[in-house]
């Protein structure tokens, strides 16, 4: 009986960690840019400093440029999390918050690309 138990305990955790890594990548490249599950493109401000754990884009800021959410779902490197002054975890890459832009209204658009010369499309 202790077996069967143990059978059952195992293959629980199987599909719990098959179920976990079926949930989809906060981020991906298209055409060698980054952009979020939607498709949006991702940006990078240059008043945010890589590694500090910071957003330097909070308030109006944010509202205009939403910060891409992560999950709980453990990150390796180059992504990482920042904690938001509200609290919320965003995704960060290569130490550096990302976001999204409000202008952008369908997947591919890059309306937020150089933007007042301090929002980038994050490429490699």
């Amino acid at each position: 009986m202790k077996a069967v138990n143990l059978g059952i305990a195992c293959l629980s955790a199987l599909f719990a960690l098959s179920a976990h890594a079926a949930d989809p990548a906060p981020v991906k490249k298209v055409n060698g840019v980054l952009v979020d599950a939607q498709g949006m493109t991702v940006y990078t401000f240059d008043k945010d400093v890589a590694g500090s754990g910071k957003s330097a884009c909070n308030g109006t800021c944010a509202e205009n440029w939403p910060p891409v959410k992560a999950g709980d779902a453990p990150l390796s490197a180059p992504y990482s999390t920042v904690v938001r002054d509200d609290g919320t975890k965003q995704l960060a890459y290569q130490g550096k918050p990302l976001y999204t832009f409000i202008k952008d209204k369908k997947a591919g658009d890059r309306e937020g690309d150089k933007k007042m010369n301090v929002w980038h499309v994050v490429t490699d």
